[in-house]
């Protein structure tokens, strides 16, 4: 089982309601990224649990309600007095969203150290990404649960940044920096490496990366594929599947939990197997995770695949 970690909150898109414009239908969607990487492991096959803190309100109830019909392990939830966070989604011409938070004080970032349980016999591996990497207090507790955890268990980190939570690039580049030195899995998209290290060739900061205790530092590139990094193989890639694209909300979490998914699957979801994974099987682990993001892409939000729709 892998235990996710970090922000729940709903998605919330908007159109405009007929020819009237002070109308604007609204449709409200379960996620924030870690929330969706646990349902993408659910839905996968996979089991996953997730740490995060949750509303005692409607909106946290239905939160708590879908990871129960997904089948998301919720035992790690902890609950708030506080409000549940909204994410107000808008869609640029190609599809890709331009997020707005309402999460100040929120129930989801107030996690704190004694908050924490010991994981269970039954983790085998830990996600932490997103926005609570950065927002206080639960980046703090992510933080000193990592490295309590690395050295036992599998450690994987995706950045996805989100400056119109925390604008500050420095905080940012401190935090990732701080969870890479301990993971061993990194998912990271061309576009967080823009921001975070700008006029620096991405392949020179997977390979700075790789000096640690990381074994695979892999790189989304949108349309155009992507490219994994090992330790022991080099650079692999992989091209983007042919599809009609209606939005990619949530194609960056069903990348990151087809990855999980397939070394769970595969037995290869510890550090030390990741040190001796095969060239076919990196492979085969980057072509099924492109085409797991290829679903996603062609529905309206974070409608994350199950295993039986993946070749």
């Amino acid at each position: 089982m892998y235990l996710v970690c970090g922000e729940a909150l709903f998605d919330v898109f908007a159109a405009p309601a007929g020819s009237r414009s002070n109308r604007l239908n609204l449709e409200a969607v379960a996620g924030g990224s870690p929330f969706n990487v646990a349902v993408g492991l659910a839905r996968l096959g996979t089991p996953s649990a997730l740490f995060a803190g949750i509303s005692r309100d409607y909106l946290g109830q239905r939160l708590w309600q879908v990871l129960d019909e997904e089948g998301v392990d919720t035992r790690y939830l902890v609950p708030f007095d506080a409000p549940t966070t909204l994410a107000m989604v808008a869609l640029g011409a190609d599809g890709a969203p331009i997020y707005s938070f309402r999460g100040e004080g929120c129930a989801d970032r107030l996690p704190r150290e004694e908050h924490l349980s010991a994981p269970g016999n039954g983790i085998r591996g830990i996600h932490v990404g997103s926005y609570s990497l950065v927002t206080a207090p639960i980046a703090d507790t992510l933080l000193t649960l990592v490295r309590r955890e690395s050295g036992r268990r599998l450690i994987s980190l995706d950045p996805n940044i989100r400056l119109n939570v925390e604008p500050d690039l420095l905080r940012w580049r401190e935090r990732v920096e701080a969870f890479a030195e301990l993971a061993h899995l990194i998912k990271v998209s061309d576009e967080d490496l823009a921001l975070l290290y700008p006029g620096e060739a991405p392949e020179a900061i997977a390979q700075r990366w790789l000096q640690g205790p990381c074994e695979l530092v892999v790189l989304t590139r949108g349309g155009a594929g992507a490219q994994l990094f090992s330790r022991r193989h080099g650079a692999l890639y992989a091209s983007a599947k042919a599809v009609t694209v209606r939005d990619t909300v949530g194609a960056g979490d069903t990348f990151q939990a087809a990855l999980l998914s397939y070394l769970h699957t595969q037995g290869l979801d510890t550090a030390a197997a990741l040190a001796q994974v095969e060239h076919d099987q990196l492979q085969a682990l980057l072509a099924f995770a492109v085409q797991a993001a290829a679903i996603t892409c062609s529905r309206r939000g974070p409608d994350l695949p199950y295993r039986y729709e993946i070749a």
